[in-house]
């Protein structure tokens, strides 16, 4: 296998743009000041200091207060994923509705917990609300209706699709009906590029039903590892109960808190223009070279453009092209949530360069129309 040379695998950020000055100015305060609480476990909610960041930065967007006392500091988004799903599990085989394409890693955790999950499909406003009525209803029929509904709402991953607010709400109504709580994984919330902001699940609806995840991973840095869940109690205790690490990096959290002590959007105005020149770059690679044979998404917030192809691509020859040639991405299957293998790939543009998507882009063309098994136009207009 080549050195990967344009890795449109991996999720994540600018590096040009990690704010290293600020954060070593940072990282020198909070140890001059807070050595001593750096000796000490912090405990199940985590830093003050950062849980009371986090909220003004949930209130600047979502236009409520929030009680940081009812944030629970997490090592990255991903332990909040987890610690949801143990905490709402009676036992292994348990049923979960899920997006029908979802995020990896939040499919490995529910498989290695052995819940049943139960796709829901997508359309571009995300989950279909008809679906996840027929869902509910069939299930609550064979008294197995599922213990929490989870959702990306916003910027989608992989599609990048955001769900408008009057389908959270058909979705709230839903779930509220059956009884059935809703974990929103949002941790996309601040790469936002165009168009309205939609408002989160929770704060539409105050009923602690109502879980929130989010993390700095995207916006910051992944290397910190630090998110947040929001609850209410009593599904806040409920949660709590399941940790067992003596709370999250207190330093991380004490660097991260003074680096956003006047918020956290003066950083993502410095980010998001970059990231929105990558995402145009991409697309405009993509209609250069695939726009007879592939359609895609045109997220306008988050790091991934979800790609459709045709069917007649050799998925695996195309996977191992692509890798000789030094390029890498992400196969539909790997978000599938019964690990189909669909005709689809992701491409993630955040961390790379723009000579590298330039370059890139072309060789990930040479190699899709060197898998076919025909040179036909495409037969499909839509991503589904």
């Amino acid at each position: 296998m080549s050195k990967i040379k344009y890795d449109f695998g991996s999720g994540r950020s600018d590096p040009a743009t990690f704010p290293v000055a600020a954060l070593q100015a940072a990282a020198t305060k909070v140890i001059e000041e807070q050595a001593e609480a750096l000796t000490q476990y912090p405990g199940n909610l985590g830093h003050e200091g950062m849980r009371i960041a986090m909220a003004e930065r949930e209130a600047d967007r979502e236009g409520l207060k929030i009680d940081p006392n009812h944030l629970l500091l997490t090592n990255g988004s991903m332990q909040g994923v987890t610690l949801t799903a143990e905490a709402l599990q009676d036992n292994p085989g348990d049923t979960v509705l899920v997006e029908e394409y979802c995020y990896p890693g939040t499919l490995s955790a529910y498989r290695s917990l052995k819940y049943d999950m139960v796709g829901i499909p997508l359309d571009e406003g995300g989950m279909c609300p008809d679906a996840v009525e027929a869902a509910l209803s069939r299930l609550d029929k064979e008294k197995r209706l599922p213990k929490f509904i989870y959702t990306i709402s916003t910027y989608q991953n992989p599609t990048g699709f955001v769900m408008p607010k009057a389908r959270r709400l058909q979705i709230i109504e839903l779930a509220k009906h059956y009884n059935v709580p809703i974990v929103e994984d949002n941790c996309y919330a601040d790469v936002h590029y165009d168009g309205p902001l939609e408002p989160a699940f929770y704060a539409l609806d105050d009923d602690p039903n109502q879980i929130y995840l989010c993390s700095l991973s995207k916006i910051l840095a992944p290397g910190l590892r630090l998110g947040y869940i929001y609850a209410r109690p009593p599904m806040l205790e409920k949660i709590m109960a399941r940790r067992h690490d003596a709370g999250s990096n207190y330093l991380a959290a004490a660097i991260a808190a003074e680096f956003y002590k006047e918020g956290i959007q003066a950083h993502a105005k410095a980010t998001n223009p970059i990231l929105k020149e990558k995402r145009d770059l991409t697309i405009a690679g993509l209609e250069s070279e695939l726009s007879d044979i592939c359609v895609w998404s045109e997220p306008v917030g988050g790091l991934f453009i979800w790609v459709r192809i045709p069917e007649d691509v050799d998925r695996k020859a195309l996977r191992d092209m692509a890798l000789g040639e030094g390029l890498n991405f992400l196969p539909g299957q790997s978000f599938h949530y019964q690990r189909k293998d669909v005709a689809y790939l992701r491409l993630a543009f955040g961390h790379l360069t723009f000579e590298q998507i330039s370059a890139g882009i072309p060789i990930l063309a040479k190699c899709i129309q060197s898998c076919r098994g025909s040179n036909e136009r495409r037969d499909f207009d839509s991503l589904f």
